[in-house]
């Protein structure tokens, strides 16, 4: 049975993890592929600035949100907190490796910028439409491990912990949303998300591409070959945006709620296995 809110038993586990680097980690280090470790790397630029940019849009709210969601919001903001340090650190190795992404920085510090000088209402809706592209792509990295296959322990280790957080916390942006919107009309209140989630999408399919493709000309790839192998990876196999369509096509919904697809039974399995839960702390 479809869920049309966030389920009661729901927990947000905020989990102070800290990834070591490898230090025979290749330049392609997801599988030895450069178009997944481009897309990847791509990403990880965008995730500290954006995930601030989480953070305040959705903490802005807290004190007028009932007190279940408001502790929902301290626990997403501490998940949002270590995913933007765990990654700044993937991403100072990213440019060790010899990448320039001043430009893909530029890029995402332009958008925000662009973003914050909306409506505070607004930036939530922003946040609400990244939140759940972030949910559908960790969906499919929980589910599908092969994913990372020939890639080093760590990188593993931290690119499934924030998938885990993310499925979590992925109605977290959106029931403050609707609680905000409480008094607007059903129609409108879908017309604004549906519109505003269109040009999001747009925009970071567009920009990602972008920034991927100018990390594989640092590699020398350019041209058609760049193109075509980046389509492959993202379209083709093991298509990882052709995968997420589905899902994506599922928030136009006009009933559309994050816990439809409940699937918090992903997360147990790949925390044992790849030692991700939170420790106890010791009495």
């Amino acid at each position: 049975m479809a869920r049309t809110a966030t389920p009661d038993d729901l927990e947000i586990t905020p989990r102070n993890r800290k990834f070591t680097d490898d230090p025979h980690r290749p330049r392609w280090w997801l599988g030895g592929d450069p178009y997944a470790s481009a897309w990847h790397n791509a990403l990880s630029i965008t995730f500290p600035a954006g995930e601030t940019f989480f953070i305040e849009s959705v903490r802005r709210f807290q004190k007028d949100v009932p007190p279940a969601l408001a502790a929902q919001i301290k626990d997403f903001v501490r998940q949002e907190a270590f995913h933007t340090r765990e990654h700044n650190s993937f991403n100072a190795r990213v440019i060790e490796a010899g990448y320039d992404v001043s430009t893909a920085l530029k890029r995402v510090e332009d958008s925000l910028a662009e973003a914050r000088e909306g409506h505070p209402v607004a930036q939530l809706s922003i946040t609400v439409s990244l939140e759940h592209f972030t949910a559908i792509f960790a969906h499919l990295a929980l589910k599908d491990l092969k994913l990372y296959a020939g890639t080093d322990r760590e990188s593993q280790r931290m690119w499934l912990w924030h998938a885990i957080e993310e499925i979590e916390h992925k109605s977290v942006a959106y029931d403050t949303y609707a609680h905000v919107m409480r008094d607007v009309s059903p129609l409108k209140r879908w017309g604004i998300r549906c519109a505003v989630f269109a040009r999001v999408s747009k925009d970071f399919m567009l920009k990602r591409w972008t920034d991927a493709l100018n990390l594989l000309a640092q590699d020398g790839i350019t041209g058609l070959r760049a193109r075509l192998g980046l389509a492959g990876y993202l379209l083709g196999r093991p298509g990882v945006v052709r995968r997420v369509a589905l899902p994506w096509l599922a928030y136009f919904q006009p009933g559309f709620h994050p816990w439809q697809v409940d699937d918090r039974n992903l997360i147990a399995d790949v925390e044992s296995l790849y030692d991700l839960a939170e420790p106890v702390a010791a009495e």
